[in-house]
């Protein structure tokens, strides 16, 4: 019995210190733009139950609750917290930020869609608008290369200034990608969402339309990690960790006692 103990708290010690590294992950890229925090969800592992609830003590009498017992913790899965992050001016008139519910697409080396908070868009040489990392914001909007603004309405409308000319030219409409289960969506790296079975087919619509957000340019959200509750979280799962930790200790302590007293 000794020994079950032993393997509960290592379950513990082993979820515990997979929860310390989504916490140092979600620290890590506290100025990440557009990042979103993960959370751990915990779950128990099947309980041995040694008595049944309703089994009988006498003939005319029955266990008003059984006797059961744990075999440990495991951590179920995460789930990334899409709340709104707080947006930071920048001026950059390619900074673009969703205030409200929506995620950009872009096309990624690969051929898959990509949806990201992350809006840090920039002109590459042919004029096309992409990330940082040089991957096309979808649908495609091509940029003049001679154009001496460039303005973004809140419902997606890109139009640009060119010189000589009296009225602004729209060269494109940045569209947002919204999920029936955006925590089905899997993190892939470079603050980039990719659509699974568990998220749905996406829904695509203008800014203002079908519950989208609107657009904020000249602005970037920034992530939505709340330091301090990661810290108080650190603490707590330090000692949880610690606890689980002891107990390995208390039973070895334990067997050694019978094995010398016996």
């Amino acid at each position: 019995m000794s020994t079950f103990a032993m393997h509960v708290a290592k379950t513990g010690l082993n979820s515990q210190q997979i929860k310390m590294q989504v916490i140092a992950n979600n620290l890590a890229n506290v100025n990440t733009t557009g990042f979103k925090a993960d959370r751990t969800n915990f779950e128990s592992l099947l309980y041995q139950v040694l008595r049944g609830a309703g089994e009988n003590t006498s003939e005319n009498t029955s266990l008003a609750s059984g006797l059961s017992v744990g075999t440990g913790t495991r951590l179920l899965n995460t789930t990334k917290l899409h709340s709104q992050g707080s947006l930071i001016n920048t001026g950059n008139s390619l900074d673009l930020s969703v205030e409200g519910d929506g995620l950009f697409q872009v096309l990624m080396p690969d051929g898959q869609i990509g949806y990201t908070r992350n809006g840090a868009f920039m002109r590459n040489a042919e004029g096309t608008v992409v990330t940082a990392s040089g991957y096309a914001l979808q649908p495609e909007i091509q940029i003049p290369e001679d154009a001496a603004t460039i303005t973004v309405s809140s419902d997606g409308i890109v139009t640009v200034q060119q010189p000589g000319a009296v009225e602004a030219q729209e060269v494109g409409q940045i569209t947002l990608a919204d999920f029936p289960n955006r925590q089905g969506l899997q993190p892939n790296g470079e603050s980039m969402l990719i659509e699974t079975p568990a998220s749905g087919a996406p829904i695509i619509a203008n800014p203002f339309e079908e519950g989208m957000g609107r657009l904020v340019q000249g602005s970037l959200e920034s992530s939505n990690v709340n330091v301090v509750q990661e810290l108080v979280d650190m603490i707590e799962t330090q000692r949880a960790y610690e606890v689980s930790s002891k107990t390995i200790t208390s039973v070895d302590e334990m067997m050694r006692f019978i094995a010398q007293n016996i």
